[in-house]
């Protein structure tokens, strides 16, 4: 019985597909190929805004474009959702380098982490270099106390999807600076999570317990963490380095929200994320995520669709440092008493389209597998169970018989930009930014036709 009411409550139409389905999707692939403006919003975005980290004057400027955008385009109601978001400054321009027994020097790309205390001026430490977390947490006090601990953690190159390698490596980002901190070292640098060698440092966020002590953490580019590694099997390495990070109170800002009506209040929400880290443009992320998501939305109504439910797109405000966007939004929704039946995100950058991994039942499951000889012509073929997305993540706490969807795309090298320099808008291929705008619109299009 309770997988009966299931399936009612997600009201899986498994009917077969019709011509005009057909049609309209080939109608949805033409408009953005054709007359696409997913490009052009994206170089708006990254060369008149740049880079948005939340509490920024940039993340505030990227509230306006995107309401000024969305107002342009007629939909039925766009406003702003007021919410509470962290505010952290990177301040001055790291620097760091590390000298050898040879008295050797050598710079190193560097960039705190996001949230890291700063160095209160110049700081140095002998380092000790440990592979990954779980090693660290072998160590006693005596072997760190008063040195930098180096975590040297590489990605798995075996791994074809990228973002395994990242999930294995995270861990070493957001709670290594905090297990060193146990342990009164001085200081962290990480070897940043990133698929190729080269000299791009990748920042991200990391996490402090309250009552432990707040020490400095950083990743270095993936080309000095193997010269660092190679410096310390012939001896002694000391490395120095200055960091000017500061937190501040928390501030307010704003999800961007535009809404197509429906023929009944049930509501299909999409979305990416407004806000990046401090560094490079937040081209891929989440730039990409974001015109995506307003582009669907321009599509459906450019081609005259008239939904069976709300359509609503969202910029969510915060994913990187706090998912306030995300949590924010979850919790006015079910406040409101709003009935949801459907998330989809895009936040895997611009990249070529595969599929979607669905977050949801078997049923629901074998749903969107049903679409596959619809789409096989457009070349979207993965759709597996897996993740929704970090923004759209916390409607599940309230409403979780509801499908959430992310879109998937080719991952091989989505670690070459992330949060890093190199996330810039001349990294992003027109032609596939266009193909995963009209992916997200085709599955808005299917769930609105078959969840009831």
């Amino acid at each position: 019985m309770k997988q009966i009411l299931l399936f009612l409550l997600t009201v899986i139409s498994l009917n077969s597909f019709t011509q005009d389905d057909s049609t309209f999707i080939r109608k949805v692939y033409d408009e953005a190929l054709e007359r696409g403006e997913s490009y052009e919003n994206l170089r708006g975005l990254c060369k008149d805004i740049g880079a948005r980290i939340t509490g920024s004057a940039e993340a505030e400027m990227a509230v306006k474009w995107g309401e000024k955008l969305l107002n342009s385009y007629g939909f039925d109601k766009v406003y702003l959702q007021e919410i509470k978001v962290p505010h952290w400054e990177r301040g001055t321009k790291e620097a760091a380098w590390i000298i050898n027994e040879k008295g050797e020097t050598i710079k190193l790309d560097i960039l705190a982490l996001g949230g890291s205390v700063g160095t209160n001026g110049l700081t140095q430490g002998e380092v000790i270099e440990v592979k990954n977390l779980e090693a660290l947490k072998l160590l006693s006090e005596n072997d760190v106390k008063g040195k930098i601990v180096f975590i040297s953690q590489a990605f798995d190159q075996k791994n074809i999807q990228t973002f395994k390698s990242y999930g294995a490596c995270y861990p070493i980002r957001g709670k290594g600076t905090n297990e060193a901190g146990k342990l009164n070292a001085k200081a962290v640098v990480i070897r940043s999570l990133a698929t190729p060698e080269d000299d791009f440092p990748h920042t991200g966020t990391m996490h402090y317990d309250e009552d432990v002590n707040k020490i400095p953490g950083a990743a270095i580019s993936t080309r000095n963490a193997t010269l660092l590694s190679s410096w310390l099997k012939q001896g002694k390495v000391v490395l120095k380095m200055e960091m000017d990070c500061k937190k501040f109170e928390d501030v307010t800002s704003y999800n961007v929200i535009a809404e197509i009506n429906g023929k009944d209040d049930k509501i299909i929400t999409w979305g990416g994320h407004l806000d990046s880290w401090d560094v490079g443009e937040g081209a891929h992320d989440d730039g990409a995520g974001i015109v995506h998501s307003i582009e669907a939305l321009r599509i459906l109504k450019q081609l005259g669709y008239q939904p069976n439910h709300k359509l609503r797109c969202v910029l969510f405000m915060n994913e990187e440092n706090g998912n306030m966007g995300g949590k924010s939004y979850a919790k006015i929704a079910s406040e409101n008493k709003e009935e949801h039946i459907c998330a989809i995100e895009s936040d895997r950058g611009g990249f070529l389209p595969t599929g979607f991994d669905v977050n949801g039942t078997e049923e629901q499951l074998k749903m969107v597998q049903n679409f596959k000889p619809l789409l096989a012509d457009f070349e979207l073929f993965r759709f597996n169970k897996g993740f929704g997305g970090v923004d759209i993540g916390p409607l599940k706490e309230y409403y979780p018989n509801m499908i959430q969807l992310g879109m998937a795309i080719n991952s091989q090298i989505y670690f070459n930009y992330h949060h890093s320099n190199n996330d810039i808008f001349e990294n992003v291929n027109k032609r596939e930014l266009e193909l995963g705008a009209a992916a997200m619109a085709t599955m808005i299009y299917l769930m609105d036709q078959k969840l009831k």
